[in-house]
Parts: C-alpha cells; structure tokens; sequence
C-alpha cells in the first residue's frame, strides 16, 4: 500500500497490492483496486476478467455475471466463456449449453472440451436430469481422468439416490487418483457413516481433515460419532 501511495500511477504495483488483498480475502479492497484500474483502462479484457473472478471469490455472483459479460464483449476468449458458463449452470440458466457450445466451436483441446462437458453436467445436475448429466460427467472424464470436480458431482449424484455402495466407489476412485485431494475423503467418510461402519467414517473424516485443516464440518462429524 505504501509502494501504491508512492507510485499510484504503477501498474504492476496495483496488481502486486490487488493479489495481495485477494489472498487475503479482502474482496472489497481488491475490488476497489481493479475499479480504478478499469476507469482508465476500460477496453481491458484482463481487468474485466479479473474483476469477475474476485467478485465470484467474493461470492457476488451477479457482480461477477457482469464482469465476466464486459470480458467477452471485449473478447470472447474460452477462460471468461467458461467462468460465465459455470455460472450460469448453477443458477440453473440454458445459456450455459450455448457458452459451452460457443467454447467447443474453438477446438482448444481435450482439457477444454472436458470443462464444457463437466460445465454442461452441472446445469443436467442442477436441473435434475441426471442421467444427462452422469453422462456428461462420464465424458469430462474420459476427456480428462484428473477433473477431480467431475468425479465429485458424479459421487454426489448416487449420494443423493441414497445408493451410498456405488458413490463411495466414486470418491474412492477419486482419492486414488488424487490422494491428497480431502474432499474425496470427505465423502468417503459421508457414505460410511450412512452405512453405519462408523470407524471408517472417523478414519477417513480425520483423513479429510489432516489434508485440509480448515474442514469444519468434519470436526463436527468426528466429534458427533466420538460421542454416539
């Protein structure tokens, strides 16, 4: 902030105190920050794009939509295309199959095409037809067995159905795959607890929570089935 005061005209500076804040979660200075870099620099699709990634951050999801629609009328580059997508697709929006539609047409590569199937099985998922989206999900995959996020919302699907066998087989293939990703230990742990193997529960809860210290709920659930 002091370097900022002294160089307020520096760029680089501003984006060095703006990472700074977004690491922080101070969403609201980072937003200030890049607002007045937009208001002299207003045809900058990175800067829009930015903005919409604090404000999604922030969990300003129709302060992001905005930024993310001024990136892509300034350029309608796959990265702001999909961001919208992902949004669109959970507010339950049709226009998240055309933007994945609109991203596919650009013939980026196996990684992108598995975002736009992964992004296109959330909107099925979110809008209960989950069939379709187990099906884009399966294709993400097949596109990219690293999407850790397709293997997740592929598991919450079965979880849902209560057909806990089949999604703990989901999670679990997923930690394989990634074995220091705690979401997947996580809901391992949710499934055997709904199947009643409490021990397994709490190893793998306490798995979760070794890899990511900040999982709350799983302190929870070790403390409610320590004390059953």
């Amino acid at each position: 902030q002091q370097a900022v005061n002294a160089n307020p005209d520096s760029i680089s500076l501003r984006m060095k105190l703006l990472d700074a804040y977004d690491s922080l979660n101070m969403f609201k200075s980072a937003v200030q920050q890049i607002d007045s870099l937009i208001m002299n620099d207003k045809f900058n699709y990175e800067l829009w794009y930015r903005k919409g990634h604090l404000l999604e951050n922030a969990e300003d999801t129709a302060g992001s939509i905005d930024a993310y629609k001024h990136a892509i009328e300034i350029y309608p580059d796959a990265n702001a295309l999909l961001s919208l997508a992902n949004l669109y697709a959970e507010q339950k929006n049709i226009n998240a199959i055309e933007l994945c539609n609109q991203v596919l047409d650009l013939k980026l590569g196996r990684e992108t095409d598995a975002n736009c199937s992964f992004i296109e099985g959330v909107y099925y998922a979110r809008t209960g037809q989950t069939e379709k989206a187990l099906t884009m999900f399966n294709q993400s995959i097949n596109l990219n067995f690293t999407l850790m996020e397709a293997y997740m919302e592929k598991g919450f699907i079965y979880f849902d159905r209560k057909n806990y066998t089949q999604a703990l087989q989901i999670f679990q293939l997923a930690s394989k795959i990634k074995n220091t990703y705690a979401d997947a230990y996580y809901w391992q742990a949710k499934c055997y607890e709904a199947m009643q193997n409490k021990n397994e529960a709490i190893k793998n809860y306490q798995t979760s929570l070794t890899l990511d210290p900040t999982m709350h709920e799983a302190v929870t659930a070790i403390n409610r089935l320590q004390n059953q």
